[in-house]
C-alpha cells in the first residue's frame, strides 16, 4: 500500500489535514503507519484525540519511529491513548 485508501470525502478541514499530514510526513515508514491508522480511525476520533494526534505529528519521524518500535521514549504528553491505539493498531511485515 502506497497511499490513502480513505477518501476525505465528508471530513471536517481539521480532519482532512490531519488525514493528509499521516500520509505525508516525509519517510514511508511513518506514511505506513500513521496513515493506515488515520485511514481506519480518523472519522471516529474525538476532538481530543485530534489534538493528541496533532502534537504526535509535531515529532521528528525517527523520534516517533524509534517511540513505536520501543527504542524510545517520547515525553509523557505525546504518548497518551492514542498513541497507545497507534502502536497497536495492525501492520502486516510487507507493510513496512
Amino acid at each position: 500500500m502506497t497511499g490513502t485508501t480513505r477518501s476525505s470525502n465528508g471530513l471536517d478541514d481539521r480532519r482532512k489535514r490531519l488525514l493528509f499530514r499521516c500520509w505525508h510526513r516525509g519517510t514511508r515508514e511513518m506514511d505506513l503507519i500513521l496513515g493506515r491508522f488515520a485511514d481506519a480511525e480518523i472519522g471516529n476520533l474525538t476532538d481530543a484525540e485530534l489534538s493528541e494526534l496533532e502534537t504526535l505529528l509535531d515529532e521528528s519521524d525517527p523520534d516517533l519511529y524509534a517511540a513505536i518500535t520501543g527504542d524510545k521514549v517520547l515525553p509523557a504528553e505525546v504518548t497518551g491513548a492514542l498513541f497507545a491505539r497507534i502502536k497497536a493498531f495492525p501492520i502486516t511485515d510487507g507493510d513496512l
